[in-house]
Formats: C-alpha cells, structure tokens, sequence
C-alpha cells in the first residue's frame, strides 16, 4: 500500500528545511537505513534515512525546494507496481504565501509610499521592494575609440576651442551622433592625458536578479531582526594597547605554540565574566524575567557562505588557552563543513563577534537573545599613543559591547570592559 515520506523535525527549533540533494530518484527501491536526501536547516546540512522500505512513486519536493514540518515529500509503495490513483498524501500542508493587501484609497492623510499599515496590537514589517529598471535610458557618454574627424557642428567647434575643451569626451546629439554646442555642457578639458572611451553598458540601469535567502540566512535574519526591533540595545566602547599581547603571541609562535588573538580574547572574555557575573545574563522575553547563567558558556560568531552560526565553547572559564585554541579550531571547522550538532550551537551566555582579521576599526554588533551582551572585537591598528606624556607607537584595538538595558546599565558594561583592558594589557595572566 502506498504510504508518505514526510519532512522529519530534526530540532525543537526547526520549523522548515531545504531539500540540499536528493540520493534516491523516483522508481528506486529504498531499504531501511539507506540515505534518502540531504536536508539543509537553519544551521547545518544532515543526511536522513530512511525508516521504512519501499519504492520511490514520486518525489514531491525537489532540489532547492523547502518544505515545512510534515509536510509531504515523497510517496512510495510496498510493491514495485502498486498504483497510487486516488491516494492523498500524508501530513501539513505546503506553507502559502500570502497575497499583498490591497491598496485602500486614503481619506484623512497620505501615507509614505510602500509602508503597510501596522497590524492591530504589533508591528508589521514594511514593504521594501526593489525599484524596476529603468526602460527610457540613453547612456550620454561617448563609446568606441576616437578615429578621424569627430563630427561635430562649427559652433561646436568654436566653442570647444575657445573653451579648450575635448570634443572626443561628449556623445553628439545631433543628427547622426553630431556634437551640437548644448552637448558641451559634459565635455573634458583638453589635456595631453585624457580620459579614455569606454565600452557601452548593454543592462538598463537598475537592472537587479533575486536569490532566494538559504535556511541558515532566514533564520539568522529573522532572529537579528527581532533582536534589533526588540532589545534596548546601549553601547560601550573602550580603546585598548595591545603591544604587549601581540608580542606575546609572537613569543609563544616562535616556541611552537600557535595561538590566535580570538583564543587570547576568547580566555579574557571569561575571567572577566567570573568577575562581572552580572553580564552573563540573559532575558525571557516569554517569562519577563532575568536569566542568570550559572555557567560561561561562550559563543563566537563564524560566517558561512549560507549565514552566520554560532558554536559554543561550553565552560569557557575552565579550560586554559591551549585548549580553548583546540576547541576552537575544531568548532569552526565543522561549522564550514555543516556538521556541527545542534548542542554544539545552541544556547550560550555570552557572544563574541570579530572582525579583527578584516582590519575593522570599529563595529557594533547586535544581541543574540536571550543573551544580555555580544562583544565586538575590532582589528588591531598601529598609531601614535600617549604614554607618560610621551608619544610613542604603539599597537590598539577598540571593543565595543551590545547591552541589553533591560538587564545591563552603563555602569555594568564599563566595569566589564575596564576589567577586560586589564585582562587583553596584561596577557601573562591570561597564561595562569
């Protein structure tokens, strides 16, 4: 008898996924514990087997496509030959897009073009639609090389040279793309070094393709887009010299020990929350209440082609920098493959975000709830710095921290950084 192949929930999060690959095709025979498909979630592309055997009759999903929990994927049949007529799948289902609302014509006062009107109770996203491109253009510079007589009218001419003006550096027109006296208004001074001619653009300006957002991107974006929305986020950023803690990377470099600056950062983010407990916190925005993690569990941000994830460093506090450097090495290794479990990536207490290797001076980052605070580590600039009313060059960096002002005042967050600066301009400590 025929029977549904529905899509499995592989997480408590999950609420769809994306057909990645699939290792069957329609009129295979499945055995139980054969590969099925390839399932990319929000936060990593797993394989699936089968639970049951039989044969492949359709297949209702393809490849690139998304379904929702239990919703239909495939159906297939005890026997080879069995028929399907009349047989309904199994399961939810497909999720529908709903139609945009209509335009209601507006009696008291207009509103801004392409905003919806707030739901009743909550806020409702805006429409941001892209504009179309442009159909009536005329690209207005000249093309091609420049050979022989430009044509162009005698006042044109006159002007251009009594203007010294290059007459090669305007599109005519007039007729047969003639130079005209009002095109002059666009043309280059007359140089010995002059601007060359240029190949014509084919694509109307504003030309645009869509992608469609990957599971892990949605999800990432939906969730930073109600941290933004939502938290009372506060800034705090504080400058740091750092002189002594690259030497002491390069230190341990030259004996073997190759550490990073973020496994540096890493072990100074939780001694400093062993001293400022109060950051490693949280909010239930369901319960309203203040969470207070009784471990330093740290999640450090790692970009992905398809999004943003996060794995943890669980009980950060206990392991020393070598090993912090390991696990972390680990983690984000299999964060590039996708294989990282679910247990590897959620929760947390506290988040680091670093853009240092990029060479960003200064950034804020967004919250990643429930957590209190997200640290954002710049890169590492070399500047003139003050030093016992001297100047001299030295190494800084400047970390700035995403609070939530529900928990976290701004005198929380500067103790928390000043604590830090003691930590990242005193690095042998880092070492005990």
């Amino acid at each position: 008898m025929p029977f549904t192949l529905t899509m499995p929930k592989l997480s408590p999060t999950m609420e769809e996924g994306t057909i990645a690959k699939w290792r069957k095709k329609e009129g295979d025979y499945v055995k139980v514990g054969d590969i099925l498909f390839e399932i990319a979630t929000d936060k990593a592309t797993v394989e699936h087997s089968a639970l049951d055997a039989g044969w492949i009759h359709v297949i209702l999903v393809k490849e690139g496509q998304s379904a929702i929990v239990n919703q239909p994927l495939a159906i297939l049949t005890e026997d080879k030959d069995e028929s399907i007529e009349g047989y309904k799948p199994e399961g939810a289902a497909p999720k529908t897009i709903a139609p945009p609302p209509t335009e209601t014509k507006l009696e008291s006062k207009e509103q801004p073009t392409g905003v919806r009107q707030p739901a009743a109770g909550g806020l409702q996203q805006p429409a941001f639609v892209p504009e179309p491109p442009l159909e009536k253009y005329d690209f207005n510079m000249p093309v091609g090389d420049v050979s022989g007589r430009i044509p162009s009218s005698p006042l044109a001419r006159k002007i251009a040279s009594e203007k010294d003006l290059e007459l090669s550096t305007v599109k005519g027109t007039g007729p047969h793309g003639r130079i005209m006296s009002r095109d002059l208004d666009l043309a280059q001074p007359a140089s010995t070094i002059t601007f060359g001619r240029r190949e014509a653009p084919t694509l109307p300006p504003g030309t645009y393709e869509e992608e469609t957002l990957s599971p892990m991107r949605k999800i990432v974006g939906q969730r930073l887009q109600e941290s933004k929305t939502f938290i009372p986020h506060f800034y705090c950023t504080q400058e740091m010299h750092v002189d002594k803690l690259v030497s002491l990377r390069a230190e341990l470099t030259t004996a073997g020990l190759k550490v990073s600056l973020n496994d540096f950062m890493i072990r100074a983010v939780a001694l400093t929350l062993r001293e400022h407990p109060e950051v490693n916190s949280g909010f239930n925005s369901v319960n309203q209440t203040i969470i207070r993690f009784k471990t330093i569990d740290i999640a450090n941000a790692v970009s992905l082609p398809s999004g943003l994830i996060t794995p943890i460093i669980r009980h950060a506090d206990f392991k020393h920098l070598g090993q912090l450097s390991q696990e972390m090495k680990r983690l984000a290794s299999k964060a590039r493959e996708g294989k990282l479990s679910r247990e590897e990536y959620s929760g947390g207490s506290f988040t680091i975000s670093n853009l240092g290797m990029y060479g960003i001076s200064e950034f804020g980052a967004i919250i990643n709830p429930p957590q209190a605070a997200i640290l954002a580590v710049s890169g590492i600039e070399e500047k003139a710095i003050v030093k016992d009313g001297h100047i001299l060059p030295g190494k800084t960096m400047k970390l700035t921290l995403s609070a939530d002002h529900r928990i976290l005042d701004g005198v929380d967050s500067a103790k928390f950084l000043k604590t830090l600066q003691k930590y990242l301009e005193n690095p042998s400590l880092l070492l005990l």
